[in-house]
């Protein structure tokens, strides 16, 4: 058993029968009353985002997890093929287990927490940005540059970013898989 001490983002706990992972985390001293510890965290099953506060020194139960790198092979309808770089096994993940889908290049590798009591995927953690290649966007409009204007533009995975009016196709651009925002362009 740990304590609310122990909380950083990224730690597996079980909470209400399901295993969580904490996304944000908040440790509030305020002037008058007790210490406590604002959490986000996310369900490992389904998903979904819980918001909960623990009074300081509250005791919580933490999943052990290992950390792998797996390389992302390919999709197939909802389900997404890793294998791990080490030892070469194949899994496959719900798309649901994923933060940015969207944003996933066959060959990318990614982190998954795996739960050593049960041998099964927990969470997928994506690289911080990712480098895609844009393969449609509306031609920019010359002289249009007074305020920070975007388009939307398609990259090669599908997915949809707004990005600069300066940005073509063939352009190759960093984008933040947390937020999906575009970044930068990336030039040869």
């Amino acid at each position: 058993m740990a304590s609310t001490s122990d909380i950083r983002n990224g730690l597996c706990i079980k909470y209400n029968n399901d295993i969580y992972k904490i996304v944000e985390f908040l440790h509030v001293k305020p002037g008058k009353g007790p210490a406590f510890v604002r959490t986000k965290m996310r369900s490992v099953s389904n998903g979904r985002i819980l918001e909960n506060t623990f009074s300081a020194g509250h005791k919580i139960d933490v999943v052990r997890v290992e950390t792998h790198t797996f390389q992302f092979l390919y999709p197939e309808g909802n389900d997404f093929h890793f294998m791990n770089v080490e030892t070469f096994e194949q899994i496959t993940l719900d798309r649901s287990a994923l933060d940015a889908p969207d944003l996933l290049k066959e060959g990318t590798n990614v982190m998954i927490q795996i739960n050593t009591e049960t041998d099964s995927p927990l969470s997928v953690d994506m690289p911080a940005s990712v480098i895609l290649e844009v393969t449609y966007a509306e031609p920019g409009v010359k002289g249009n540059t007074a305020t920070n204007a975007t388009k939307p533009a398609t990259v090669e995975t599908g997915a949809s970013v707004n990005v600069p009016l300066f940005i073509n196709e063939g352009d190759k651009i960093k984008i933040d898989t947390a937020s999906g925002a575009y970044m930068e362009r990336i030039k040869e």
